[in-house]
Order: structure tokens, then sequence, then C-alpha cells
């Protein structure tokens, strides 16, 4: 009889422990870009659901390398560029298909959503959907390198020690561009690949004694373009929007022979273990208004719909300026990157840091 009552006693204990301690906070964890997730837009969201969001600030080859190492762990909400995610899904099973009829699709532009749809899907299932979108080109100080208007250009005796780039993809591709050569052409057949970024390899590295350095943070480029260590660089065109809003000298010059235009997504991790808080999350930030706030923390423009209307009147303006229609029509956008293709690359640039 003692131990029955002992036990009814502990089981009472535990019930009014359970009822009194109050369920643990949902918790968004949020794999994105710098200036992604603004803290007034977080305080917001957080205040409206009650769902804490945790920000860790990535780029593409870390996303990849942070899910990868974990199948997928870690984070319930990825945000990399919608050319990253077929190819590592094929290679590492890092993400799983959205849901889309838990998000408003009516808060995106149609074009948009359906080109980020059209990227990310495999086996007829969508990985990924559109959030912010830009190009990939150079800034230019228009009174000290007015003759930049394309990828080579930056390589010219006239700029030497004068020019800034990443030794990343980007420049690799567009010295590809820029040589005659569609590397993008050439993504089902791996050896005219090899031989596209080897013969623009061979153009970077001819370049390095045009870089006065090589920039790997936003700050980084930003305090040599200002000083006037550097007159003209590989960039997005984010940065020609900031530097343009301080001094008008500064633009954004799409290359003669295309911008390189990406769209950054949405994307749910493998292992997730908050997808209901990610979809409140995306249903939130494609709100226009909270959408807007986010253009003008990052600088890129969003794919929600009617947001472009609420940013401030000096971004609307270089935006117009900087992407007249012809220039859009021009853009190249980032098709799917196959699998090891990433790899070939890294080889190439690995070689050019060497020499």
């Amino acid at each position: 009889m003692t131990s029955i009552k002992t036990l009814l006693a502990a089981l009472a204990t535990t019930a009014v422990i359970a009822f009194a301690t109050p369920a643990a906070a949902e918790t968004l964890r949020l794999l994105t870009w710098g200036g992604y997730a603004p803290d007034a837009i977080v305080k917001k969201f957080e205040q409206e659901t009650g769902i804490t969001v945790e920000v860790t600030v990535s780029n593409n080859e870390d996303i990849i390398s942070k899910l990868r190492a974990t199948g997928g762990a870690g984070f319930d909400l990825a945000q990399p560029s919608a050319d990253r995610i077929t190819g590592p899904q094929e290679e590492y099973g890092i993400y799983k298909p959205l849901d889309l009829s838990k998000i408003d699709t009516s808060l995106f532009i149609p074009d948009l959503l359906e080109a980020s749809k059209k990227v990310t899907t495999a086996d007829g299932k969508v990985y990924g959907i559109s959030h912010l979108w830009g190009t990939a080109g150079i800034v230019v100080n228009s009174k000290q390198a007015s003759d930049v208007k394309g990828w080579g250009d930056l390589c010219t005796d006239a700029h030497k020690g004068k020019v800034s780039m990443r030794l990343k993809r980007i420049p690799l591709l567009g010295m590809a561009f820029a040589a005659g050569d569609d590397p993008f052409a050439a993504y089902g057949d791996k050896a005219k690949y090899q031989e596209i970024i080897d013969k623009a390899g061979k153009k970077l590295a001819d370049c390095k004694a045009n870089v006065k350095a090589y920039w790997s943070g936003s700050d980084d480029l930003l305090n040599m373009l200002r000083s006037g260590e550097v007159v003209a660089s590989e960039s997005w065109d984010s940065t020609g929007f900031k530097l343009n809003a301080e001094n008008p000298d500064f633009v954004f010059v799409a290359p003669d022979t295309g911008a390189l235009g990406w769209i950054d997504t949405f994307a749910l991790p493998a292992k997730g273990k908050a997808d209901d808080a990610a979809y409140k999350w995306i249903n939130f930030v494609m709100k226009p208004e909270n959408a807007a706030a986010i253009t003008e923390a990052s600088g890129s423009f969003s794919a929600s719909k009617g947001a472009d209307d609420l940013v401030n009147p000096a971004l609307r303006k270089a935006f117009k300026q900087f992407f007249p229609p012809d220039v859009i029509a021009k853009v190249k956008w980032f098709p799917p990157i196959p699998a090891g293709f990433e790899d070939m690359e890294g080889k190439v640039l690995d070689r050019i840091a060497a020499q």
C-alpha cells in the first residue's frame, strides 16, 4: 500500500511540474547571408509569432560545407543561390523538397518565382524558391576609369595596380565570356568546360599585375574604392548601389557581355526540425513592407511583389540607372551547377593563387 501511495504522490508531483513549466519556445535556425535578416525584421517576426530566430551568416560555399558535414542537420532554413541546390542535392542529399501549399506564392513576382522553381527542381520536386536577386559585374569610379566596360578591361595597362576582384568563380566565368566563350553552354560537356576555364584562368593569372588586392569581404572592397586605391572592381550590384548613394561618381557597370545574374532562395535542410517556423518566416519576409526593409539592409532587390515601390527613392533611381531594359535583357542567369564542376573551378583558382 505504501509503495502505491508513493507512486501516486510521485505522479502527482510530476504532473504539477509539467503544468507549471512553460513549453519550450520554438526556434528557427536560419543560415543566410549578411543583411538578409536585419535585427528589426527578426525582432518584428519574434514579436508576432513567438518564434526565436537564430541567425548564422554564411555564403554559398559555407552553406554547402556546413550542411554536407551534418547531412543536412543543424539548421531549419538555408538561403543558397538557386544554382547551388540541385548539384549539391544530387551529391550529398542535404535538402528536402518544399511544400508549396504552405507558401503564399501570391506574394512573389511570378517571373522570378517560376525562374527559381525551374532552376531548383529535381525529380519533379521543388527545392528552392526566390528571395533576393541581383547581378555580378563591375563597380567603377566613372571619373577615373570610364573606359571600363567589360571584364577584360580590368586587365588593361591603363589600370595596372588599381583594380580588384576575388579569386572566385565569378571573375573566372566573366573572363570566359570576355574571351568569347559561353561556359554555361558547356555545362553538358565536362571536357569542353575544363578547356574554357583553363583558358579563362590563364587570363586571370595574366591579370594579377593589375590587382591591387583581392577582396574577400565587402568592407575591404568599399574601403579600397572610397580611398581611391582601386578605381574598378568585380563586384555585386549592391556594392554599386551603396557607393552611388554616397558619391554619384561610383557606378555599377554591367559588362558588355552581360551581367551574371543570381537568385538567392529559401531551401529546407534535409534534417531541419522546424519546417512550420521556416514557412512562417518565408511568408513573413515576403510581405512587401518587410521585403522592402530587407532590400534596404542588403542592397539587393526582392522577389516580393510590390516591395520595389517601398524602397527609398535614391535606391529606386540607382536601380533604373544601372538596369535599363536592354541591360536586363542581356543578364546571364546562373543555371544549376553540375556536380563536380565547382571542384574543377577550385583547382584552376588554386593554381592562380599559387602563382
